[in-house]
């Protein structure tokens, strides 16, 4: 099928998703991670999609699930905590300053690193939601072509509103390296002189200790911060999200709305939209829909394209690994979308979410075993809107939701077409 009629309404879907954006901003309550707002969010979604998209309002699907969102970034409390004890256990007792610095580096590999629950259980629980709306073609299934983007909105990070990404990024790496430090010079110590510390130990004088026990008072200038670092987010303030990620939501949508004005019926491909919950909260959302929908659409060829932040036309990407560079995207998805955009002429990259990039939801379907590619529209050397109050409707970019709603369509008429599968 030729979709050019469809990629011509590029600019009309730009002002569309920025239309229905600011009506949900404007509208419902804040969407952090299992709130209140987040439901209402996806129920006018689902709304949208089977009153103005054509999709089957039978198969329409809103999923709840229990979570525990604070933790994402509750490793904070509990990573800063022990080394900012490890610190004055050096000078005492530095066996337990390893020991507790590495159950700290332990917790946020686990939970800010690897995205696994790990402290979950300290904080309390909530329900997320998601979403899966599906539009039928005319004929027999062959394939399957999914949309996916995230409905929940970032706490704010105090950092990167004041410093940008440099200072937020900087502030990171100086407080892991702080760690690492501490934990090098306490086995040091430890090698040499056993473990009664330096406090304790009257063989030990400051004037003829060696380097290492010297340059654990000038690691002291790590401690500010340290401590800064329990201030990385702002659990009070959430952010109105509308690039992060009501723009990737509604990708999928423009195409469904666009093809139905249009009475265009697709003959053998199935569309669907998976908006998910609590993608801010560690892909919370995106791992109970994969499983909760494990072994299901396994019959035809199905695709994912999963969105996030659509902003910067500049930094259009398809991101061939996710969650820090530790998973990787399926190579036809991905390249589907690449060459689509080539196609069209929309300028792309071929990229990667870098470690300290965080992930999208595109991670989760992968290890959940589902072919998928994560689709970004952002500077991955975080720029100050990006999760903070500066993240608002009346700053959006028109031509890189174009540029992105250009490059999907042509995608689809592909993979209609038969390509990739």
């Amino acid at each position: 099928m030729d979709l050019q009629k469809i990629i011509d309404k590029k600019d009309w879907a730009a002002q569309y998703t920025i239309d229905e954006i600011t009506h949900i901003i404007k509208t419902f309550e804040k969407r952090d991670p299992g709130s209140k707002g987040e439901l209402q969010a996806t129920e006018y979604m689902a709304k949208v999609m089977e009153e103005q998209c054509g999709c089957d309002p039978e198969l329409t699907k809103i999923e709840s699930f229990k979570e525990n969102p604070g933790s994402f970034f509750g490793w904070i409390y509990f990573t800063i905590t022990f080394v900012l004890i490890s610190i004055a256990l050096y000078f005492v007792f530095p066996l337990a300053s390893v020991i507790l610095i590495a159950l700290g580096l332990f917790i946020v590999l686990m939970e800010f690193g690897i995205y696994k629950k790990c402290v979950d259980w300290a904080f309390p629980e909530k329900t997320g939601h998601n979403v899966t709306c599906v539009k039928k073609p005319k004929g027999e299934v062959k394939r399957r072509l999914v949309f996916n983007g995230h409905t929940d909105a970032a706490w704010e990070w105090p950092v990167n509103y004041l410093l940008g990404g440099v200072g937020f990024e900087s502030h990171a790496i100086i407080c892991a390296v702080g760690a690492v430090f501490y934990i090098v010079v306490s086995i040091l110590y430890l090698k040499n002189f056993g473990l009664q510390g330096f406090a304790l130990n009257p063989e030990v004088t400051l004037s003829t200790a060696p380097w290492f026990v010297k340059a654990a008072f000038w690691g002291l200038l790590f401690v500010p911060f340290e401590i800064g670092l329990y201030f990385m987010w702002n659990e009070k303030r959430i952010v109105d999200g509308a690039n992060d990620n009501l723009t990737g939501c509604y990708i999928g949508i423009a195409v469904l709305k666009a093809l139905q004005d249009e009475g265009i019926e697709l003959e053998n491909t199935e569309l669907a939209v998976v908006n998910c919950g609590s993608e801010e909260a560690g892909l919370r959302g995106s791992k109970a829909w994969s499983e909760a929908h494990k072994g299901e659409w396994q019959d035809v060829p199905t695709f994912f394209f999963s969105y996030d932040t659509i902003y910067d036309p500049k930094y259009l990407m398809v991101n061939y690994r996710d969650l820090n560079g530790t998973v990787k995207s399926d190579k036809d998805v991905s390249d589907l979308f690449l060459e689509a955009a080539k196609a069209v002429d929309v300028p792309i990259l071929k990229g990667w979410v870098p470690p300290l990039g965080g992930a999208t939801d595109n991670a989760a379907f992968n290890q959940a075993g589902f072919r998928s590619t994560g689709i970004t529209g952002l500077n991955h050397k975080l720029e100050n809107y990006y999760h903070t109050r500066r993240d608002t409707y009346d700053n959006m970019n028109p031509e890189g939701i174009a540029n992105c709603f250009a490059a999907t369509v042509k995608a689809l008429e592909m993979f209609d077409n038969g390509a990739k599968q």
